[in-house]
């Protein structure tokens, strides 16, 4: 008996969607959320049987697993990003035993071959399964009725944090949150090998939205989940030295990092101002 459904988030990843696609056994039901209106994609995937297209507006991650979790009818789903490698038949299996075994658990995720401790955590690599604090929202295996117990992804949150905010919910709620260890996944870094498939000419563009969201999301999170007045108090020094390295971009005559900078800056001071996470590009 097949116990988990895959959900994969599209945004202009369409390649990526497709291949990822066709490497999940039959048996398992596949539910695509769509955020970028790809008409191209729904119909070379509209045949399939085993796949259900969910068109949305894009309200960012954490939001397009929402909508997608509301159509699960297994007690579990694994969430991926497209451009997740190394998810095949046998990598499912090790969590569908997982499950089985009767583990009660919030959250599992497996383990990343190419990330560093200093930006991406993770637990003792000696045990097969280790409790572990927060995992990458890019492959998060979820109980249903727990996710929708805490009432799923933050949807403030665009892009960036969501699982940590997630994940601490789910602690503070007492379900583990746990690390496979032996279910390992490569995760490409960079704009030009990331999920979004964008034109050269763009990926500037897109990696200071990145930017922006990520010091938006990150302050969020940081107050939302902690004193209020610690996250003023953490944050101060980092906005000073950000302000710092636009001035003297400026007088380099550096507009590239200027422009980098800037973009940060904006993403912190809107989140420190408590706006929304309201920044929006079209690629």
């Amino acid at each position: 008996m097949i116990n988990i459904t895959v959900l994969i988030v599209n945004y202009k990843s369409s390649e990526k969607t497709l291949k990822f696609i066709n490497k999940i056994p039959q048996e398992y039901q596949i539910i695509v959320v769509d955020n970028s209106s790809n008409n191209d994609l729904k119909k070379k995937i509209e045949n399939l049987k085993n796949v259900k297209f969910i068109e949305t507006t894009n309200e960012g991650y954490g939001s397009a697993i929402n909508k997608g979790s509301a159509q699960v009818l297994t007690k579990f789903f694994f969430a991926f990003s497209p451009d997740i490698q190394g998810v095949d038949s046998i990598f499912l299996d090790k969590f569908e035993k997982i499950i089985k075994s009767g583990l009660q658990f919030g959250a599992i995720g497996p383990r990343f071959l190419n990330v560093s401790e200093k930006s991406h955590n993770q637990s003792n690599i000696n045990k097969k399964i280790c409790k572990i604090n927060a995992i990458s929202g890019a492959a998060i295996l979820l109980n249903k009725n727990i996710f929708d117990e805490v009432k799923g992804f933050d949807e403030k949150i665009f892009l960036f944090f969501e699982e940590n905010d997630l994940c601490f919910r789910l602690i503070k709620k007492n379900f583990n949150i746990y690390q496979l260890n032996d279910a390992k996944v490569f995760h490409p870094k960079g704009i030009d090998k990331g999920v979004v498939e964008a034109e050269k000419e763009n990926q500037v563009e897109l990696k200071n939205f990145y930017g922006w969201h990520y010091m938006w999301s990150k302050f969020y999170h940081f107050k939302k989940n902690k004193l209020k007045l610690l996250a003023y108090l953490y944050f101060l020094p980092i906005l000073l030295r950000i302000s710092i390295r636009i001035i003297l971009y400026t007088i380099i005559s550096d507009i590239k990092k200027k422009s980098k900078y800037q973009m940060r800056l904006s993403g912190l001071i809107t989140s420190m101002l408590n706006k929304t996470s309201d920044k929006r590009i079209n690629l």
